[in-house]
């Protein structure tokens, strides 16, 4: 399946953020300081499969492996009581900025106000990684409130895309 719509949305300043934060105090997030390319691949095809994420679906461990270990990335995984709710992924480029490169709840997790908060704390660590601007993209096969997620912390669209259909 392939997008009909890419949404490229940007932050350029820190004090455009609207944060959202969660009022549930079992709700944390923690970077993973040392690289585990298991865990990148684990939690890749754990968030997205339910939105048909495939570009890393054949990536072999020794890509996994170069992947994860690039210093230029750095994974968060947020948990509830426990147990893994959602991560991002941040990629820094050094003249374009800080990416939030992968975003995503687990599906148990999601409609439970924890996006907002897990997003919140995605802009708030590209900021502090010396970001002159902060840059995701999404598109129609997200999750629905995606968008509006982006929108509501202050991410602006600058650019809106129609892929051309794949030809088989």
């Amino acid at each position: 399946m392939s997008p009909t719509i890419i949404h490229y949305l940007q932050m350029l300043t820190p004090s455009d953020l609207r944060p959202r934060v969660s009022q549930d105090t079992h709700f944390h997030v923690w970077e993973l300081k040392q690289p585990q390319w298991q865990m990148n691949q684990c939690l890749y095809q754990w968030v997205g499969s339910s939105w048909h994420w495939r570009d890393k679906l054949p990536w072999q461990e020794d890509q996994w492996k170069a992947y994860a270990l690039d210093p230029t990335l750095r994974t968060f995984v947020s948990y509830h009581q426990g147990h893994v709710a959602g991560y991002y992924e941040l990629k820094h480029h050094d003249s374009q900025g800080v990416e939030i490169a992968i975003f995503g709840l687990i599906p148990s997790y999601q409609g439970r106000g924890f996006g907002g908060a897990l997003l919140t704390h995605a802009l708030e660590q590209a900021w502090s990684w010396n970001a002159n601007r902060v840059w995701v993209h999404t598109c129609d096969l997200d999750h629905p409130h995606a968008l509006g997620n982006y929108e509501a912390r202050g991410m602006e669209c600058y650019r809106q895309e129609r892929p051309s259909p794949k030809k088989h």
